[in-house]
């Protein structure tokens, strides 16, 4: 409970960044917020705001291996992860509040750097927890059931974290009843909120005795041997090319859903939220069930249905607003089909990693947890950063009401490169990665 407490807490300062960054930094025309950095187009099809968070994304990938390795390698007497994650807990979080915190209040260049610096800080710490805090999966785990278990427990603690960082929307209008200003009300919310979340961050840094739990010895291999060491384990590559395409597949899902909802069946945009949440819950409702169905017919069978169901998913989003029954209906039809696999895609890759970590440990010596870990989320930001290069470039072949062929195919590429995903993941050998530890 410790350990997945730690999760809520930095998944509210993450729930912030990716809820509310863009929409703080490029409002819409009725929210009363002053402008702080140029609103226009950049090469065509990007935004200020969209260039600094591919540049932050981009930080966030690089540095997580690098930081792994460091973990991989300390020797610090309190153990390899919980002393990294105890010195990032509050720069991490004075950097989410920072963020929003810009010197000047109007459009300047001055506000461009201030984000840029500040955005690209926040990604070094929140990787300087995060990717310590999940190589603890693997040592705390000592059964793959172990694993599967607390996989289960951060992913249900994390959903948490983001419906709080995403109800802040319920909180500001508080502050502003008192007098203060929109802006400054947001400001203040998002304090209250780093706040909650540095307690949980340090739930585990102060509760859990790393000593006391895990028996593994420090890495001696250094950052490029450790990387290219990750990426020869056989089953791990395989895994990695199909998280790189789920890492395409979520992003588009995310990124595509305020046009599939207004152009394609031409909703409310309040039924963004709606979808997104709803989304969200399903899959919450269903982590118990794939906790359960795992542990009985084994995860690569789960994250192949899963697969499965989200090349579905894409394809059917291909045709939305073409189907002879109400747009209400066919958002209800998406929620429940993309539930499924958000859930499976939720609890099963950390649980996999550990797996895979865990065995190249006993059969090399070295146990390189950080850095399995590392490169799992560089690959995933990976295929982030491809999906929202390839998005916005096929935009540019319709994204309006009549003219909407660019947004169509978005389902079509995410489902063919899911497709081919699958086709490689299903050399995945899990016996040999778990039978000797069951």
């Amino acid at each position: 409970m410790a350990y997945a407490l730690g999760q809520l807490g930095w998944s509210i300062l993450s729930g912030i960044i990716q809820v509310w960054l863009v929409w703080f930094y490029f409002p819409t025309k009725d929210v009363d917020i002053p402008r702080m950095i140029p609103q226009g187009q950049v090469l065509g099809f990007l935004t200020v705001i969209g260039l600094i968070t591919m540049l932050g994304r981009f930080m966030d990938a690089i540095t997580d291996p690098w930081i792994a390795n460091l973990s991989d390698r300390s020797t610090n007497k309190k153990g390899r992860r919980i002393p990294f994650m105890a010195k990032a807990a509050v720069p991490f979080t004075l950097l989410t509040i920072l963020v929003f915190w810009t010197p000047v209040g109007y459009i300047s260049w001055i506000n461009i750097a201030w984000l840029t610096v500040t955005l690209l800080a926040y990604y070094v710490f929140y990787t300087m927890y995060v990717a310590p805090y999940f190589a603890l999966t693997a040592e705390l785990g000592q059964t793959p059931q172990e694993k599967l278990d607390l996989s289960t427990y951060i992913a249900l603690t994390w959903f948490l974290g983001y419906v709080i960082a995403s109800g802040a929307t319920y909180i500001w209008p508080v502050f502003e009843g008192m007098g203060m200003t929109k802006l400054m009300a947001i400001r203040t919310t998002f304090i209250i909120l780093s706040a909650i979340a540095l307690v949980f961050m340090m739930i585990p840094v102060i509760f859990i005795n790393e000593r006391k739990y895990i028996k593994a010895s420090p890495s001696d291999i250094d950052f490029t041997k450790a990387i290219l060491a990750a990426f020869k384990n056989k089953n791990f590559l395989l895994f990695e090319i199909f998280i790189l395409a789920y890492g395409v597949a979520i992003t588009i899902f995310q990124t595509g859903n305020i046009y599939y909802v207004t152009v394609l069946m031409q909703l409310p945009e309040t039924w963004v939220a709606i979808i997104t949440a709803l989304s969200g819950i399903m899959a919450f409702l269903c982590y118990p069930a794939v906790n359960i169905l795992s542990k009985k017919y084994g995860k690569k069978a789960l994250c192949i249905f899963a697969m499965i169901m989200l090349i579905v998913v894409y394809g059917y989003c291909a045709f939305l607003g073409k189907y002879p029954f109400s747009a209400e209906l066919q958002a209800g039809i998406f929620i429940f089909l993309s539930g499924i696999p958000f859930a499976i895609f939720g609890i099963l890759p950390n649980a996999i990693v550990a797996d895979i970590a865990t065995y190249d440990g006993e059969k090399t010596g070295q146990y390189k947890e950080g850095m399995f870990y590392g490169a799992h989320t560089f690959m995933s930001k990976l295929g982030q950063m491809i999906a929202m290069v390839s998005f916005a470039s096929l935009l540019l072949l319709g994204k309006d009401v009549g003219n909407d062929l660019g947004i169509r195919l978005t389902g079509v590429v995410a489902a063919v490169i899911g497709a081919a995903a699958l086709i490689v993941f299903l050399r995945y050998d899990e016996k040999e990665v778990v039978s000797s530890r069951e």
